[in-house]
């Protein structure tokens, strides 16, 4: 992969730095009236290791709505002694939603001992999230990102065992778009697999980077009614490096980079249903940064991408 440097990169006109100088309340005006409503997840300030609680409380304290968790800090807050309704509690105590948690079990491979097992995993982790209030989580293709040639078919009959499962518990799959992968890389393979699928409560994950990194038209977003989605990554994309070699170090704050977001938001709000908008980062110029000052400047800059959208 070619290596592009930090400082060629804010010379392209995508300047880091911009991204982190909080708005002014002034520059933010009044925010039209949308269906969205806005979390972090906490992959925005992953490196900072704040740990579970911590992660909530700041949450709740930048002025987001809800969170996406982790489910391996989860696990960690667990194996520490750390009780799961104190989790739930917590979060019902500032008023914050634990909107979705990122998961990673191989449920699509082909391999059937191996999809039981992701079963089985996801049984656990769904288990432990029903008990903090989490109603939803993320099924990606994990496990069949190498090598392409899933039968589309077959994943639609694996992702309706995976909504049984979720129904059975109360924790709802999403099937997430990965635009790295060699499977479920472009929106009509995730929407087809979800439609095939034949479940009422089939719901698609999607993000403005994946949408991009996979080669997706983005028109093919007006094609997924509003009951089948719920939650949608935020972030932005710059310019350089090219769509083949970006990867997920690049994604900026919304509205720093090149993503077309007015027309994103225009189709989402289209749909007139609840959406909630999550801030999904995995930048190190950020990971070195406060994360409270990264999580309120993240929080303003998707308000006012909302803004200048539907205005």
């Amino acid at each position: 992969m070619e290596q592009i440097s930090r400082r060629n990169l804010i010379k392209s006109g995508v300047a880091l730095s911009s991204a982190m100088v909080i708005p002014s309340e002034k520059t933010l005006g009044n925010i039209p009236k949308s269906n969205f409503s806005f979390c972090l997840n906490t992959s925005t300030i992953m490196k900072q290791n704040i740990g579970l609680m911590a992660e909530i409380e700041l949450t709740a304290k930048a002025g987001y709505n809800g969170i996406e968790i982790w489910i391996r800090t989860l696990e960690a807050f667990v194996a520490a002694g750390g009780k799961l309704k104190d989790v739930k509690q917590k979060a019902n105590d500032l008023g914050i939603v634990i909107e979705d948690a990122i998961c990673f079990a191989p449920w699509i491979v082909d391999d059937p001992n191996e999809r039981q097992k992701a079963l089985e995993q996801t049984k656990r982790e769904m288990y432990m999230l029903a008990q903090i209030g989490c109603k939803r989580i993320a099924a990606p293709p994990f496990g069949a990102i190498e090598k392409a040639g899933i039968n589309l078919q077959q994943a639609a009959a694996r992702y309706r065992a995976m909504c049984d499962l979720g129904e059975q518990m109360g924790v709802l799959p999403m099937l997430e778009l990965w635009g790295f992968s060699a499977n479920l890389h472009l929106f009509g393979e995730t929407l087809f697999v979800a439609a095939e699928s034949g479940h009422p409560k089939a719901m698609i994950l999607a993000d403005v980077y994946h949408l991009h990194k996979g080669g997706s038209e983005l028109n093919a977003l007006s094609f997924l009614s509003g009951n089948h989605i719920q939650v949608f990554h935020m972030n932005d994309y710059p310019a350089i490096p090219s769509r083949e070699t970006l990867n997920d170090s690049f994604r900026v704050m919304p509205g720093d980079g090149i993503a077309p977001m007015n027309k994103i938001l225009k189709m989402l709000n289209d749909k007139n249903t609840p959406i909630v908008l999550s801030l999904e980062l995995f930048n190190e110029d950020y990971w070195k940064k406060d994360p409270m000052e990264v999580a309120k400047i993240g929080l303003e800059k998707m308000k006012m991408s909302v803004e200048k959208a539907l205005k």
